[in-house]
């Protein structure tokens, strides 16, 4: 055989064994994404405790419009939503898990007792706009339905600046009080504690039930809340 033969026979090999290198690679499975981590999971719960205020704001709206029928059974649900999901679940969490770790290390002590007073503040107001919900006549007459949209819009109010603070500065703190295999395993907790108490889908479940609540009053599509110039 020839140089020149030799050569070529060295290039053709060699392309071939990286064409086949790339066709395994292609075929090869996709890795799966990474597990949501604690903190993460605490700010994607505050996603469902905020479209629940969107939920709330438009009904506070409509309770203001004396021509507008109020949405009780909307506004119950919402309710419920967050009192399962938002206080009894999320809620709690922060205090069983996050708040006492913060404090034992004299870290955030200030916010976290201002949160606290807001959770238990919260937890009053749900079950005061929830108890305005039952009844035949819940929501007909001025008076109750101007009272319901005050207690909506002081909870809107109120979590609005609360979540933040949470997502901003409390979680950050809380994340730095752990090593990596430590914060791994506090993830693994806080799933074992969501399927628990909310079912092994209660993420999900509760995204798909505010989501059917924007439905219900209209305000779903994302586009509508784009300013317009007109």
């Amino acid at each position: 055989m020839s140089t020149n033969e030799a050569s070529g026979r060295r290039r053709f090999l060699s392309t071939v064994v990286l064409l086949g290198a790339g066709s395994t690679a292609s075929a090869a499975p996709k890795s799966k994404p990474a597990e949501v981590n604690a903190t993460e999971d605490l700010m994607r719960e505050h996603g469902i405790i905020r479209r629940t205020l969107l939920v709330y704001e438009e009904i506070a709206r409509r309770l203001d419009l004396r021509e507008e029928k109020a949405p009780v059974e909307v506004l119950a649900q919402a309710t419920r939503l967050m009192r399962r999901f938002g206080e009894a679940y999320h809620e709690k969490t922060e205090e069983t898990e996050v708040f006492p770790k913060l404090v034992k290390a004299g870290q955030q002590k200030a916010l976290v007792q201002v949160l606290i007073e807001q959770h238990a503040a919260g937890r009053k107001l749900t079950e005061s706009i929830l108890a305005a919900t039952s009844g035949r006549d819940a929501l007909t007459q001025p008076q109750p339905r101007a009272a319901a949209a005050r207690q909506l819009n002081l909870f809107i109010r109120m979590y609005g600046p609360h979540a933040a603070r949470e997502d901003t500065d409390l979680f950050p703190a809380f994340r730095n009080l752990f090593d990596e295999k430590q914060f791994n395993e506090l993830g693994e907790r806080f799933e074992a504690q969501e399927h628990r108490l909310l079912g092994s889908d209660g993420f999900e479940n509760a995204l798909k039930e505010v989501a059917q609540l924007e439905r219900t009053l209209g305000i779903h599509d994302l586009a509508r809340f784009t300013p317009s110039e007109r």
